[in-house]
């Protein structure tokens, strides 16, 4: 059984258009684009340190090796098994075996508690952009592996409510509410947990050049040109409740940072709470200096991204897998953010593994967990339960998209796209 450089000098800047993709996906088309987030008040960030589904088989034989290898990392194997305690950890016989969950980009610190699952004996997959190995319940096997693949580039930048169509062996993609409004018909999913509890896409803007902009409504007030992706769910629905103005809008962005520095922060300009704040102020040495920005999420649009999402018609055959799989997840939310520096070891040496134009430093993966925490990107719902999705929340999304004139059914409720059947509500921060 399988146990499995600032970005290369800008690479190529109309490639680092796809940077945003990378903290979710809020866009309405396939190719290339990226979700907005829900988030924290307005703020001036502070300089960062820089120091600082095939039918489960319990026993499954071992896979013939490929034709060609691909360039793998190993870790030391875990030095003996440990002791099933709890049988609702066990996931043998349960769950898929390996359990493939495909992410929305490039491995990063907002995917912390997919990596916090991964055993010591994990491998990188460099040609296929995947991180395999034993899925760990804390300390505990739970007898089969986990399969993490990136997402963006790695297939074309598909969504993950498109792409679990596409690859029967994928049993959870990350899909975000809005998309999953969206894509309803077509491609029908149903999110199970949500391990962030806001979508860190930001509007940002250069606090010297505009004292006075506090909020994303100030800069509709003050009619600044808004940069963002073409597709982007949220301008949609800001610009139909009058947040922002439509002739503000210019979706050329393409994810350089090129156009805000160039123009002196004259601009505003999509981004993430996550990454944006350390790039500019450690990483671009053109800028070098704080933005200010406010979440979308706090802006009025409150959007669940990156939910842990099945194909809807896979419900009742994954049902068991979920009950027991849902609660470890929610636990490793907790622990990635009490103690993220064995997963985001792992997330930096895929990177690094993958050798691709992104670049994950460990200064922004302990950046990003901070900011998560600060932000309150990562945290309980309203009540004391983590992972768990609020459907009044939902429901508001729901209304106010079709509100902005996407081409979705009336009727359309949030048990619909969503559940916490699996969620075990005595698990939070």
């Amino acid at each position: 059984m399988s146990k499995k450089s600032w970005i290369r000098a800008l690479c190529a800047l109309a490639v680092l258009g796809l940077i945003a993709a990378a903290c979710g996906d809020d866009d309405t088309d396939d190719d290339a684009t990226a979700t907005v987030a829900e988030t924290a008040t307005t703020t001036t960030a502070p300089a960062p340190d820089p120091e600082p589904a095939p039918d489960p088989d319990p026993e499954p034989a071992d896979e013939p090796a490929p034709a060609d290898e691909p360039e793998t990392t190993e870790a030391p194997a875990d030095t003996g098994d440990e002791e099933m305690a709890d049988d609702s950890l066990v996931l043998a016989g349960v769950c898929p075996d390996p359990l493939v969950i495909q992410t929305d980009w490039f491995p990063e610190s907002e995917h912390g508690a997919l990596y916090q699952l991964v055993g010591s004996d994990y491998m990188i997959d460099a040609d296929n952009q995947w991180t395999s190995g034993s899925l760990m319940a804390g300390d505990v096997d739970t007898g089969v592996d986990i399969q993490i693949r990136a997402g963006g580039p790695a297939i074309g930048f598909a969504s993950g409510s498109s792409h679990i169509y596409v690859d029967d062996n994928i049993t959870l993609a990350y899909v975000s509410i809005d998309q999953a409004i969206i894509r309803n018909r077509e491609t029908p999913t149903m999110s199970v947990a949500a391990p962030l509890e806001k979508n860190p896409q930001i509007i940002q803007w250069d606090p010297e050049s505009h004292p006075d902009i506090k909020t994303i409504a100030d800069i509709g007030e003050a009619g600044l040109t808004v940069n963002v992706f073409a597709g982007g769910t949220f301008i949609d629905v800001f610009v139909n409740e009058g947040v922002l103005s439509a002739d503000q809008i210019d979706p050329s962005y393409d994810g350089a940072p090129s156009r805000f520095i160039t123009e002196g922060g004259a601009i505003a300009q999509q981004g993430f709470a996550s990454e944006s704040p350390y790039s500019y102020e450690v990483v671009y040495e053109e800028w070098a200096k704080p933005i200010a920005f406010e979440l979308i999420h706090d802006a009025g649009l409150r959007i669940y991204s990156q939910t842990l999402s099945i194909r809807t018609g896979d419900l009742d055959s994954l049902r068991p897998c979920l009950e027991r799989f849902v609660p470890i997840v929610q636990q490793a939310v907790v622990d990635f953010a009490t103690d993220p520096d064995r997963a985001n070891a792992i997330i930096v040496d895929a990177v690094e593994t993958i050798d691709s134009f992104w670049v994950y430093p460990p200064e922004l993966a302990d950046f990003s967990v901070q900011a998560q925490k600060d932000y309150g990107l990562v945290g309980n719902g309203p009540d004391d339960t983590v992972g768990n999705m609020d459907e009044s929340r939902i429901a508001e999304v729901i209304a106010k998209i079709i509100a902005a004139g996407f081409d979705v059914d009336p009727s359309m409720q949030p048990g619909d796209i969503v559940t916490n059947e699996f969620i075990d509500e005595s698990i939070g921060f």
